[in-house]
């Protein structure tokens, strides 16, 4: 988003602040604030809004992008506590943050655009709560578009990208997957076919920045989908 207009300016939400500090310090105060907090805590959200209201003036759009994949495996084997806790960061705080949003996002005609995976409308071995969790996402989404004549939604899964969250899958939850299913996240990292995470975030940036018509409200897309060609790298 910083990137793409230098005129952008970003409240960012993380747990650790060294990321977050450095990021202020490469575009400046005047462009970036953060916020050093757990996004389950309804707190965090509030204060992120709340900082780039008193900051810089107004929200223009939101970006929801927090998400966790474990508790991985069969269901039997699964805590529902774990469920829980998943559910709190991908869904619940997404929640938070749009319900603290909403009031500043309807003065400007502002977006919501959500993180979703293709896993919430495809079956991964062992991934009951994050695809459940991301289908749920979408169906929030659906209903904001619907809902709110002042504000548009969209949830976008970003393809499967060279991230952390990939080398968790190789390395620590494809002992709770089939051997089938651990395979293809596998090949594709041997075989270089990973997204790089510049691909769907120049997406997320563009949709963020840019006018989009109102067809894409409300839907759920994948980051290359053809629809979304003028947002794409």
């Amino acid at each position: 988003v910083l990137l793409k207009d230098p005129n952008t300016k970003v409240v960012v939400v993380a747990r650790t602040e060294a990321p977050l500090e450095a990021l202020a310090n490469k575009y400046g105060s005047d462009r970036v604030d953060f916020v050093v907090g757990d996004i389950t805590d309804s707190s965090t959200s509030e204060k992120a809004v709340k900082s780039a209201i008193s900051k810089f003036g107004q929200l223009n759009s939101i970006i929801a992008n927090a998400g966790v994949l474990e508790p991985v495996g069969p269901i039997e084997s699964t805590s529902v506590d774990d469920w829980k806790r998943l559910y709190d960061i991908n869904l619940f705080a997404v929640v938070e943050l749009i319900k603290h949003s909403l009031p500043h996002l309807k003065k400007t005609n502002g977006k919501v655009i959500a993180v979703s995976s293709g896993a919430a409308t495809k079956a991964y071995s062992g991934w009951y709560a994050y695809g459940s969790s991301k289908a749920a996402l979408n169906h929030l989404i659906l209903s904001l578009a619907s809902d709110e004549k002042d504000v548009q939604a969209i949830s976008i899964a970003p393809g499967v990208v060279d991230t952390e969250m990939q080398t968790d899958i190789r390395e620590k939850f494809g002992k709770n997957m089939t051997p089938e299913g651990l395979q293809r996240f596998v090949d594709l990292h041997e075989n270089k076919q990973l997204a790089s995470p510049e691909e769907p975030g120049t997406v997320y940036a563009k949709l963020a920045l840019q006018e989009w018509s109102e067809d894409l409200n409300g839907k759920f897309l994948r980051y290359n989908d053809e629809i979304l060609k003028a947002y794409q790298l």
